[in-house]
């Protein structure tokens, strides 16, 4: 509005004052819903990967023979024996790096399609993309 349409004490003149209340900001519900779910499903596909980077790291580390006394070394291998489940023994080859290779490597393929499936639920119960 321009200035000069301004009364003396910096409000509008009384007709336009009274023209009514400003219409109100509708919300849209359906794309607050979208934007929602698919923060939801991203979070869920990232921390799947990241899991399975963290058991891959591991396998590298046992294979590469790293240094076990080593911090970065220590901490990647006590999440990757929390984030194995069940995998960890499911193989028991002679050869303890070739069990690591098998146990953590297909942990680490359960994490990224886990996180897939789940993803791709959280889309469809929720509705993403649709109107």
């Amino acid at each position: 509005m321009p200035a000069s349409s301004a009364g003396p004490d910096g409000r509008p003149p009384a007709e336009e004052a009274e023209s009514g209340p400003r219409p109100k900001r509708r919300t849209d519900w359906h794309a607050a819903r979208d934007r929602g779910v698919e923060l939801l499903a991203t979070l869920v596909r990232w921390v799947g990967l990241a899991f399975a980077v963290v058991l891959v790291l591991h396998v590298v580390f046992v294979i590469g023979e790293a240094n076990p006394d080593n911090g970065i070394v220590s901490f990647v291998a006590d999440a990757a024996e929390r984030l194995a489940l069940g995998f960890e023994d499911m193989f028991v080859p002679d050869d303890p790096q070739l069990a690591v290779l098998l146990n953590h490597g297909l942990a680490a393929v359960f994490w990224l399609v886990a996180s897939s499936l789940v993803t791709r639920i959280i889309r469809l119960v929720g509705g993403a993309g649709r109107s």
